[in-house]
C-alpha cells in the first residue's frame, strides 16, 4: 500500500476540488470514490435494472464488467469500456440507493485498494478514512453549512437536495457517512479551496508528510 490521504465529508463540501487541487499541489494521484459509485449507478439504470432492489443491484454489481486506472495523474472507473454520464439527473437521485448495497461497495473497494496498491494517492469520499483506508494516519473531513453546500450543488447544475442525500448517506447500514475517528475536521463554508489546501498540507508537514511534486 502507498501512502493514502482519505478526504471525507457530506455533498457539495468541496471536498472534490479540494482533493483534486491537493493531489496536484503534492504530486499525489487523485481518487474520487463517488465516480466509481456513479457509474455502478449509470450502469444499473442503462440495463434497465431496479435500483430501489437490494438483490437486483447486487447481483448487476457481480456481474458488471468494470475496469479501473490512472489516466492523467486521477482515476477513472468504467463499465464494459465506456465512461459515464455520471452528473445525470438519474443518478445524481439514484446513487445513494446504490451506494447502500454492500455488494456495490465491496466492487468499489476492490478497486480503490488496487489504485492504491500502485500509486501515492489522494481519495476523496463518504467514507475513506472510516471504511476503506481506516489505517491511514491522514484523515481529513471537509464540511460546510447545509445553506452553502445546497448553493454550490445548483451552481453545479445538479438537482439533488443535500439534505436528502445526507440522511440518506448518514443513515445507511453499511459503511455509513462519519466523522472518521482521528480526522481533522476542516469547516470550509467561509474558506476558498486555495485555504482548505494550505490547512491541509500544513497538518500533513506537521505530521511529518511533505512531499513534493
Amino acid at each position: 500500500m502507498k501512502t493514502i490521504i482519505a478526504i471525507d465529508g457530506p455533498a457539495a463540501s468541496g471536498k472534490s476540488s479540494v482533493a483534486r487541487k491537493l493531489a496536484k499541489t503534492i504530486g499525489f494521484s487523485y481518487v474520487n470514490s463517488g465516480s466509481f459509485y456513479r457509474t455502478a449507478t449509470w450502469h444499473m439504470i442503462a440495463k434497465g435494472v431496479d435500483i430501489q432492489n437490494p438483490e437486483s443491484v447486487a447481483t448487476a454489481a457481480g456481474t458488471a464488467d468494470f475496469f479501473s486506472g490512472f489516466e492523467n495523474g486521477e482515476s477513472f472507473f468504467e463499465v464494459g469500456g465506456q465512461r459515464a454520464n455520471i452528473t445525470d439527473d438519474a443518478v445524481n437521485r439514484g446513487v445513494s440507493a446504490v451506494a447502500r448495497v454492500p455488494e456495490v461497495r465491496a466492487v468499489v473497494n476492490a478497486h480503490l485498494h488496487a489504485l492504491a496498491s500502485v500509486a501515492d494517492c489522494i481519495v476523496e469520499g463518504r467514507d475513506i478514512g472510516s471504511a476503506v483506508f481506516p489505517e491511514t494516519p491522514y484523515k481529513f473531513y471537509i464540511d460546510a453549512s447545509p445553506e452553502v453546500r445546497q448553493q454550490r450543488r445548483s451552481a453545479q447544475g445538479q438537482a439533488d437536495e443535500v439534505a436528502a442525500r445526507d440522511r440518506q448517506d448518514s443513515s445507511r447500514a453499511t459503511a455509513p457517512l462519519t466523522i472518521p475517528e482521528g480526522s481533522t475536521v476542516i469547516d470550509s463554508t467561509h474558506l476558498s479551496i486555495d485555504q482548505v489546501v494550505d490547512a491541509i498540507v500544513s497538518a500533513l508537514e506537521s505530521r511529518g508528510l511533505s512531499p513534493t511534486p
